[in-house]
């Protein structure tokens, strides 16, 4: 087969375009092919063969390698001295040698080499031009396009290169559909068998920090910064923040004027994600006690050699420390790194008890005498110190709820003991 070099300038030109790819690169490419069918056609597969193509003539020129020797053992890669120093007058023994050649025709199976090569080179090329121009923008926040879902996978269009989103980098309950647009963090860029796989995210806690440094421009003066994220994606984040300049409120300048900051990144991300920004402390248990808002703490209790922590708070502020599904307390120890044992505050078992004995030693007068139910006097927790009947039987007894059961315990104390 005769090549058309005019064809092949504009294929050259075309390919590029298509592959996003510099024409000179494009241009290598295709000379490497050629050099590969030359070998297959007019030398050995093992010389050191280079191509040059001019694009505006249609020449072709092949160079051969050959070591300059004395005596000439093999022609495909040597040469004599007296015919290197025709071409070259200097030319002494060692000397590598450049023997021009031009190529005019290939066979159709050098042909079919040469195609291979440019499709195998040209995919290598394109993967490290995305390997070069993302390997800089890992850990930063990018715009892209959903380009289609497959199953778990969504496959994202970032321009020059394409990426995937898996299940477990997603937020909870976010839709995607093609032609999306999205803001999506650059987790990773992995050299895989087919060419480098773009890794991206919008479920990390990295993805929250980058938000909030393009809303909050006191960050990027130092004014205030992130101390940590602990993150459920799609259903709620604690931010701890902490300000390095004294008199700035480090949670006011995350929240903004009217909320405006924290419902910027809220919008982003989706409303249904909530944002809890407690204050940061160097004091553990200020700290536990912060990560744990908007619960009313009365006690925290630290192991630091087993990095827990009991916290004691009121009984009505129970549920609220705990959180849906264990929401509030799995996210408060994330964040402070400790491992968080929520427990009710309780009376002591001797103010529960001495109710109990005292009001059953008053019973039974005040039921006699007045004629009426000993329901309540049982039941009542106040005691005082005057009761001079002891009843520790009945103590032990549980509690009685109907009014002909408390009736006949009463008869049989009075029997027992005496009025």
């Amino acid at each position: 087969m005769e090549f058309d070099m005019k064809q092949l300038a504009v294929a050259i030109r075309t390919i590029a375009e298509e592959k996003n790819l510099p024409e000179d690169v494009v241009k290598d490419v295709v000379e490497q092919a050629l050099a590969a069918a030359y070998r297959r056609d007019y030398g050995d597969r093992d010389q050191e063969i280079r191509v040059s193509m001019n694009l505006n003539t249609g020449d072709v020129d092949a160079y051969i390698s050959k070591e300059v020797v004395e005596r000439v053992g093999d022609p495909a890669y040597e040469i004599s001295i007296e015919d290197a120093q025709v071409m070259k007058k200097n030319a002494a023994k060692g000397d590598i040698i450049e023997i021009h050649e031009q190529a005019k025709t290939f066979g159709r199976v050098a042909a079919q080499t040469a195609k291979q090569v440019v499709l195998q080179r040209l995919r290598e090329a394109e993967r490290e031009i995305v390997m070069n121009e993302y390997e800089d923008k890992i850990g930063t926040v990018i715009n892209a396009t959903v380009a289609r879902v497959e199953g778990n996978i969504v496959r994202i269009d970032l321009g020059h290169a394409q990426g995937i989103m898996p299940r477990s980098e997603q937020i909870q309950g976010e839709r995607y559909y093609p032609g999306q647009r999205l803001k999506v963090f650059l987790k990773d860029v992995e050299r895989g068998f087919r060419g480098p796989q773009l890794v991206v995210s919008r479920g990390n806690t990295q993805f929250i920090e980058w938000l909030f440094r393009a809303e909050v421009p006191e960050m990027e003066s130092g004014a205030v910064e992130i101390k940590g994220i602990a993150r459920e994606a799609g259903v709620r984040s604690k931010i701890a923040v902490a300000s390095n300049v004294p008199g700035v409120d480090p949670v006011g300048t995350f929240v903004g004027g009217h909320g405006t900051r924290v419902n910027a990144v809220m919008g982003e991300v989706g409303e249904q994600e909530k944002i809890d920004i407690i204050v940061w402390n160097e004091n553990s248990i200020d700290y536990v006690t912060n990560a744990l808002s908007p619960t009313k703490v009365a006690k925290v209790i630290l192991d630091e050699a087993a990095k827990k922590a009991r916290v004691i708070v009121p009984e009505d502020q129970l549920s609220i420390a705990i959180g849906k599904s264990g929401q509030n307390v799995r996210l408060a120890s994330k964040l402070t790194g400790y491992e968080l044992d929520i427990e009710a505050e309780r009376t002591t078992l001797s103010e529960d008890k001495a109710p109990e004995a005292s009001s059953a030693a008053e019973a039974p007068e005040k039921t006699v005498e007045a004629g009426t139910p000993a329901e309540k006097p049982l039941a009542k927790e106040e005691t005082t110190n005057e009761g001079h009947i002891e009843v520790t039987e009945l103590s032990k007894q549980p509690k009685l709820k109907k009014k002909n059961e408390l009736e006949s315990s009463l008869l049989e104390a009075i029997e027992e003991h005496g009025e």
